[in-house]
C-alpha cells in the first residue's frame, strides 16, 4: 500500500511558517528525548517502495525532473523489503536553492517498516546499505530549545532544518516527534519550478561514489578522481561480478578492483582521507588479500582459512575481486574452487558470522567492551576451528573471560614518524615498553647495531609487565607479521587481550614529521621502513585499532559492536 508522507509541523520559532502551515505548539513529544537535527533540503518529497515510487501526491505524473530518481529506484528497489518505504528528497531539479556539490540527487530522511518509522541510526545504516545518503547532521543531543535556536545556517544555501527523535516512532506519533524550521520566504522564484525548464543541481565528486553504492553504472575515471587516484585497472572492473552487493560493500569491491595493483598501505592511507577509515581499510584489505585466493590451499584447512579471512573481508566481494584480477586460468580455477567451498560453508553472505555476533551481543549486554571483544575473538576462532556452530555454544565457550581478569596489550605498528609515541601518550593507566627507550638507555636511540639484544630485553620486560596485570603498551615499529608474532607469543603465554594499533598516515606526512621530530631517523631508514611496512590484518590480534593522522582511533576491527 502506498502512503502519502505526513505534513511536518513548524517549530514555534520557525520564521517560514505561513497561515496555511501547522505549528507545533506543544514540544512535549521532543522534550527530554535525544533528537537529531538534519539539514532541510530544497527538493521534491519522494517515496520509494519495492514496487514503485511517487512524489508527495500518490498519483504524481511523470516530469523530466523525476527521470533520474526513477533510474535510481530501478537500481535499489530490490533492497527495499516488501511493505517498507524510503522517504527522501529528489534534488535533481533546482528549486529555490542552487546546489553545486550534492553527494547525490536523492537523500533519504526516513525509512518506514509499515507504520513504524525506524530510529535514526537504523535509518542511516539501512540507507547506506541501500546505496543512498542521508541529509547532513547539524546537531544531536537531548532536545535543547536554546541550542536549536542558536544553530547558524547560511540562508542563501540552506533552506532550514528538521528535528526528529533518534528513537523510532509510530505513524500516529509523527506530529509530536518531527518538526522543522524553515527560512523566511523560503520560496524565492517567480514561477513554480515545475513550470519552467529543468535545471539540474550540481553534484560533487562524491556523486560518482554514491552511484556505485546504489548499483548505477560506474564511471571509473570519476570514481578514481573522487578518491584521489589518477589511474586504475578498468579492464579488471569490466570483469567484476559483485553478487548483487550494494552500499559500501559494492563500493569497496569496485575500488579494490580499480586499485588492486596499488600497495595496500598506500590505498589505506590515501582512501582514509576521502571515504573514511572504515571503508578505506576494507578496500585495502581486499587489495592485500585477493591474491591469496589465486594460490592452492589444502582443502582440509580451507573452511577454517576462509572463516579467518572473513574477519578482514566480505568473502563474496573478495572472491569477485580475485576472479576479476586473476591473470591466468590456474588462478581463476583456484578462485572458483575456493568460492565453491565458501558457498557450501555458508560464508558468501555479507555477515556469515552474524548469528554468533547477535547471540553474544545479547548475552554480553552491559559487559565491559574489553570483555565483549575478547569473547567475540575467542568465539570466532572456535568457529573457524569447528569447535562451535551456534550462539548458545559461543556463549558457553566464552564464559571463562566474562570476569575480565586478563591482562591487556596494545601493540603499536607503524614506521618512524607515524605518531606511535604521541598516540601512546594519550593512553591512561598503561605501562609502556619502548624499544627506543631501551636503545637510549644503551647510549643512543638511533643505534640499530644491537637490535637483537634490545628486542630480547624488551620481550623480557614485556613478559614481566604482563605478569603484573593491567594494560601494557608495546611501542615499536612492528612493521611485519614476523615482528608482531614474537610479541604475540609472549602475550599468549599470559592469556592477554591483544589489540593492534595501526598508524594510518601517508608516506609524505611520515617523512615530513620525521624531519621535524626531536629524535630524527635518517630519511633512508624511514624510506626502507615504509617499503617494508605490512599493516596487520584484522584477525592477527583479538581486535585492531586504526589511528588516523589526528592521533585518534578512527576505526576498530574485531569489536563485537562493529557493524558489518
Amino acid at each position: 500500500m502506498w502512503v502519502r508522507y505526513p505534513r511536518t509541523s513548524h517549530l514555534p520559532w520557525s520564521p517560514g511558517a505561513t497561515a496555511d502551515d501547522v505549528r507545533l505548539a506543544d514540544l512535549g513529544g521532543l522534550a527530554g528525548r535525544e533528537v537529531v537535527v538534519t539539514e532541510k533540503l530544497d527538493g521534491e518529497n519522494t517515496t520509494l517502495y519495492r514496487d514503485g515510487l511517487h512524489a508527495r501526491s500518490l498519483d504524481s505524473a511523470h516530469h523530466p525532473s523525476r527521470a533520474w530518481v526513477k533510474a535510481l529506484h530501478g537500481a535499489v528497489a530490490a533492497g527495499i523489503p516488501p511493505g517498507w518505504r524510503v522517504c527522501g528528497e529528489n534534488l535533481y531539479a533546482r528549486h529555490s536553492i542552487e546546489y553545486r556539490d550534492l553527494e547525490s540527487w536523492f537523500s533519504a530522511f526516513s525509512v518506514w517498516a509499515g507504520d513504524r518509522c525506524l530510529g535514526w541510526d537504523e535509518t542511516v545504516r539501512f540507507a547506506r546499505r541501500l546505496g543512498v545518503p542521508v541529509p547532513r547532521v547539524l546537531w544531536r543531543g537531548v532536545f535543547d530549545e536554546r541550542a536549536l535556536r542558536a544553530l547558524w545556517l547560511d540562508l542563501q544555501r540552506q533552506e532550514g532544518y528538521v528535528v526528529r527523535t533518534v528513537d523510532g516512532f509510530d505513524r500516529a506519533e509523527f506530529a509530536q516527534r518531527v518538526a522543522k524550521w524553515v527560512r523566511r520566504d523560503h520560496v524565492r522564484t517567480d514561477e513554480h519550478w515545475m513550470l519552467g525548464p529543468v535545471v539540474p543541481n550540481g553534484r560533487g565528486a562524491a556523486g560518482a561514489l554514491w552511484d556505485v553504492r546504489a548499483g548505477l553504472p560506474v564511471n571509473a575515471r570519476e570514481v578514481l578522481a573522487a578518491v584521489g587516484f589518477t589511474d586504475g585497472a578498468d579492464e579488471v572492473l569490466a570483469r567484476l561480478d559483485l553478487l548483487d552487493r550494494t552500499g559500501d560493500a559494492r563500493l569497496a569491491g569496485v575500488l579494490a578492483a580499480l586499485l588492486h595493483g596499488v600497495p595496500r598501505p598506500r590505498v589505506l592511507a590515501r582512501l582514509s582521507g576521502t571515504v573514511g577509515m572504515p571503508l578505506a581499510r576494507r578496500v585495502a584489505d581486499l587489495v592485500g588479500l585477493h591474491t591469496v585466493l589465486h594460490r592452492a590451499f589444502p582443502d582440509v584447512e580451507r573452511r577454517a582459512g576462509l572463516v579467518r579471512l572473513s574477519a578482514a573481508a566480505d568473502l563474496g566481494v573478495l572472491h569477485a575481486v580475485a576472479a576479476a584480477a586473476a591473470t591466468d586460468a590456474e588462478a581463476r580455477d583456484q578462485v572458483s574452487w575456493s568460492a565453491l567451498h565458501a558457498e557450501e560453508a555458508g560464508l558468501l553472505g555479507e555477515e556469515p558470522l552474524g548469528h554468533l555476533r547477535s547471540g553474544l551481543r545479547e548475552a554480553l549486554r552491559g559487559h565491559d567492551v574489553d570483555v565483549a571483544d575478547r569473547c567475540w575473538a575467542q568465539a570466532r576462532e572456535a568457529f573457524a576451528a569447528g569447535r562451535l556452530a551456534t550462539p548458545e555454544e559461543a556463549v558457553a565457550l566464552t564464559w571463562r573471560w566474562r570476569a575480565g581478569n586478563f591482562p591487556r596489550l596494545v601493540a603499536m605498528s607503524g614506521p618512524a614518524g607515524a605518531g606511535k609515541s604521541t598516540f601512546v601518550r594519550t593512553l591512561r593507566g598503561v605501562e609502556v615498553v619502548s624499544l627506543d627507550d631501551l636503545r637510549e638507555a644503551r647510549g643512543s636511540r638511533a643505534d640499530q647495531r644491537a637490535n637483537g639484544d634490545v628486542l630480547r630485553a624488551g620481550l623480557r620486560r614485556l613478559d614481566a609487565a604482563l605478569a603484573r596485570g593491567g594494560t601494557v603498551v608495546w611501542d615499536a615499529t612492528s612493521l611485519n607479521r614476523h615482528q608482531r608474532q614474537v610479541v604475540r607469543d609472549v602475550a599468549d603465554r599470559r592469556d592477554v587481550l591483544v589489540t593492534h594499533a595501526v598508524m594510518v598516515v601517508d608516506e609524505e606526512e611520515v617523512l615530513r614529521r620525521n624531519a621535524e621530530r626531536e629524535h630524527r631517523v635518517p630519511p633512508e631508514v624511514v624510506a626502507a621502513q615504509l617499503a617494508r611496512f605490512v599493516p596487520p590484518y584484522p584477525g592477527e590480534a583479538h581486535r585492531t585499532w586504526y589511528v588516523g593522522p589526528d592521533g585518534g582511533v578512527a576505526d576498530v576491527a574485531g569489536s563485537l559492536d562493529e557493524e558489518a
